[in-house]
């Protein structure tokens, strides 16, 4: 079972327990170069040992889209480099949900941020995309599996006005999909995002207590929760569970001089008492010509933190 399950003994001191260090962090390669090659590069400038796939880097490419010469050809390039996946990003059920209107549309119409063509020309490709979740699910694994990961991101649809009304619905979703995933012993991880039906650690908390396959874990992306005016830590935090936290990204803004900024030594030493066995990954996600420089400044600062 990949989840950890919690460790007792918060006394003892975090070294003993397997304090994270940098053989524990990782990178989203599309926000931190620009090819392949580049974000390799990246890695060892570092001394990393594990990279977070999403899109091919320069490209609009998902990997779990890519047939199996191109994803062997990836596969290939970190196992050259002596890199491993931790975690492999994908866009699965971020997706109108039949009979869930997203209300950031509306939104978006009434802020003259698109036209009511733009919105029905994605609400059919949203139709097709929810057609074939199934379909992309089985690409998604197949992907992990040639990449050498066994967890593989999910989300929960467009948000809609009532999402705790609609809960049911999207756990009904995520256990469909779980007991694809595990015949193939890949874990499904659903990420809070703020867009999505679940969107902070109160909906996570919510929608896993309805999603029992231990093949079913969460994605904790601490910033995302700020859209609720949610703390991350240690509130939103504490109402997750902790055996089902798998991956965690680090957003940019969380350790560079932003408001965003979070006490990520905090939140480390308490994933570690609470048994976190993962990884946490940097997803930059500060965008435009100064990304890379970004990106570089956002690592600087993790492995200064971890090397104190």
């Amino acid at each position: 079972m990949l989840f950890a399950s919690a460790l007792g003994g918060a006394a003892l001191p975090l070294l003993a327990k397997g304090r994270i260090d940098l053989s524990r962090v990782s990178a989203i390669t599309d926000e931190i170069a620009r090819s392949s090659a580049d974000a390799v590069k990246f890695v060892q400038q570092y001394g990393l040992k594990w990279v977070e796939l999403r899109n091919v880097p320069g490209q609009r490419k998902e990997y779990i889209y890519l047939d199996e010469a191109e994803l062997r050809a990836e596969a290939k390039l970190l196992d050259e480099a002596k890199l491993r996946v931790s975690f492999l990003n994908s866009s699965l059920l971020k997706v109108t949900v039949p009979g869930i209107e997203p209300v950031g549309w509306a939104k978006a119409l009434a802020e003259g941020k698109t036209t009511a063509e733009k919105l029905e020309a994605r609400r059919k490709s949203d139709a097709v995309k929810w057609e074939r979740r199934m379909e992309d699910l089985k690409k998604g694994i197949r992907a992990a599996k040639i990449l050498g990961t066994d967890k593989l991101r999910v989300f929960t649809g467009w948000r809609g006005a009532d999402v705790n009304a609609v809960m049911p619905r999207i756990a009904e979703i995520i256990n469909e999909m779980a007991v694809v995933a595990e015949k193939e012993k890949i874990h499904l991880l659903i990420e809070n995002e703020g867009a999505c039906n679940v969107g902070s650690c109160a909906e996570l908390a919510a929608l896993l207590k309805m999603v029992p396959s231990k093949y079913v874990g969460l994605n904790w992306d601490p910033m995302n929760g700020m859209h609720f005016n949610e703390q991350p830590y240690p509130e939103g935090y504490q109402m997750l569970p902790k055996h089902r936290i798998a991956n965690v990204q680090i957003k940019g803004k969380t350790v560079l001089d932003y408001p965003e900024k979070l006490d990520w030594r905090a939140i480390l030493d308490g994933l570690v008492r609470d048994g976190y066995k993962g990884q946490v990954g940097l997803e930059t996600h500060i965008f435009g010509d100064g990304q890379i420089q970004a990106s570089h400044d956002s690592m600087k600062v993790i492995v200064g933190m971890l090397k104190a």
